[in-house]
């Protein structure tokens, strides 16, 4: 298993450090990380080439709905372009007929839903940024499987929880809070919008 991960000057792999053969000295066993951005297609191009893989899962995204709006711009750059990248570095590396490509779309797609419950023919209606640039990669993704005959599909996943969700999102910043108000380090907390409808599962039915 390889997988990209994007410099940093201090550690940001605390969500995979069960992976590591050794987590302590970051020392790999059967996942090897490479240096890497879904911005920088040369470095794409280097890694898939380098690399051969037979499956590709692009799970990377700014994937914040209300981060999407501050940082509009590198959203689509990461989440839209960055898919076309990884599909076009498939294509330069002469991988078409041997990868098989797995994009990670999102029930953001739908946005202001215009049926529900929601189905694959439900009209797409993005409300973000963050919706509108993965609609572009669920678009690109279709393009690159009827023009180039690519193994290429979208899976269209709504919310999904397990113990290594990022801290910023609502799931996360509630328990979160709820425990640092048990210990008395917190007083209270804010939350967005109250009347925000979500539906849930759990990353290991996701993955199922």
């Amino acid at each position: 298993v390889h997988g990209i991960v994007r410099r940093s000057s201090s550690f940001n792999t605390g969500r995979i450090e069960h992976l590591y053969k050794n987590p302590q000295a970051h020392i790999e066993g059967n996942m090897k990380l490479h240096y890497g951005d879904l911005t920088d297609s040369t470095c794409l191009v280097k890694i898939i080439n380098e690399v051969k893989p037979s499956e590709i899962y692009n799970l990377g995204a700014q994937s914040h709905v209300k981060i999407s709006f501050d940082l509009a711009e590198y959203t689509a750059d990461v989440d839209g372009v960055g898919t076309l990248r990884l599909l076009d570095a498939i294509k330069t590396c002469g991988l078409i007929n041997s990868v098989k490509f797995y994009q990670a779309s999102t029930s953001e797609l739908f946005g202001k839903v215009q049926e529900i419950p929601q189905k694959e023919t439900t009209p797409f209606y993005p409300r973000s940024p963050y919706g509108a640039a993965k609609l572009y990669a669920y678009w690109i993704v279709v393009n690159f499987r009827e023009a180039y005959n690519l193994f290429a599909v979208n899976g269209i996943l709504f919310n999904h929880e397990s113990p290594r969700r990022g801290a910023n999102f609502v799931t996360r910043k509630i328990s979160r809070s709820v425990a640092k108000i048990h210990l008395g380090q917190l007083d209270c907390f804010s939350l967005g919008n109250l009347d925000a409808k979500r539906d849930w599962g759990h990353a290991r039915d996701y993955v199922e």
